[in-house]
């Protein structure tokens, strides 16, 4: 019975790691799909775990209960995402500077900014107090399944958001008009201006919709799992959701496969640790689990996704 336990909250832990990534790669898929390379998730949820911890924090000050403050949260999360991620597309769609460093950009100056705002926001404070953030929900009936209503239908709102955001993603990126267009942008920009399609516009969407996927992926670590931002709230999850991205092969399907098992690691590195034989391992080993598994699938995954013809290369209408 003990062992049935375990397995139902390690598939419950798995959902709540893996919801972050979901939400980080689906942005990434909006961005590259459109051809911009995105390599700043990373510093997109930095920017979103901060938003909402600070929004959160804020709302509950003014008399906000719980919810209504996590749900500030989040679009604080969305907003400041957005806008961050409108200086990632100015400086590789506009100016066409190379979309690798300016992601990584990013990275740093979300690593240093939110730091400071942090010290700034809270007394010198090298984190956020803490905030009530969401509560897992019990879904009537449901929930009272034995096993799997502790597995599947106890989780935090914003898991049952992310799954279906991916279905969402899917219609929008390949059963819509919006979507068609975003996709030939990213394989053949030139033919797709000689049929009147605004290449740089729909680029620059694709890059605000990853703004703001990643920001909501950030938040809901900050809103679920710690429940107060700090400088290492976010420690390479964003780097994760770039592997589920290629692992996926760039479909929003494939990506939330590869995110479940990303954090079928991440919440298995937390449940080694119950079992005695795990003490004669080093701490560290443990946990550089999800990270090594990550390189193992990327090395797996190599020559078998097949990235957008035009990822990377910026749009010039004057050469075609």
């Amino acid at each position: 019975m003990d062992v049935i336990v375990i397995l139902g909250q390690l598939i419950n832990t798995t959902l709540v790691f893996a919801t972050a990534l979901i939400f980080a790669s689906l942005g990434g898929i909006f961005s590259e799909k459109s051809g911009v390379t995105n390599l700043g998730l990373e510093g997109l949820m930095i920017f979103g775990a901060f938003a909402a911890g600070v929004g959160a924090y804020y709302a509950e000050q003014a008399g906000m209960n719980g919810f209504a403050a996590a749900c500030v949260g989040v679009l604080a999360a969305i907003v400041l995402g957005v806008i961050v991620s409108l200086i990632h597309a100015v400086a590789s769609i506009t100016f066409k500077a190379d979309q690798v460093i300016s992601g990584i950009v990013i990275n740093f100056l979300a690593a240093g900014s939110t730091l400071y705002l942090v010290k700034l926001l809270f007394d010198g404070a090298g984190d956020t107090d803490r905030i009530q953030g969401f509560s897992k929900l019990n879904i009537p009936y449901l929930s009272d399944i034995p096993f799997i209503g502790d597995v599947v239908f106890k989780e935090y709102p914003t898991t049952y958001l992310a799954i279906i955001a991916v279905f969402v993603s899917y219609y929008v990126m390949y059963r819509t008009p919006f979507g068609l267009r975003l996709r030939s942008v990213g394989e053949h920009p030139s033919a797709a201006d000689t049929v009147g399609i605004k290449v740089n516009r729909l680029r620059y969407i694709g890059v605000m919709l990853s703004g703001a996927l990643a920001g909501i992926g950030g938040a809901t670590i900050t809103l679920t799992t710690t429940n107060m931002f700090s400088h290492n709230t976010i420690s390479g999850q964003g780097y994760i959701a770039i592997a589920a991205m290629i692992f996926g092969k760039w479909n929003p399907i494939g990506a939330f496969g590869a995110a479940v098992f990303f954090g079928f690691s991440q919440a298995i590195r937390n449940y080694v640790q119950l079992f005695e034989w795990s003490q004669s391992i080093p701490q560290e080993i443990i946990f550089m689990l999800p990270y090594i598994l990550t390189i193992i699938v990327l090395v797996a995954a190599v020559g078998r996704s097949s990235a957008p013809h035009a990822l990377g290369q910026p749009y010039d209408p004057g050469k075609r």
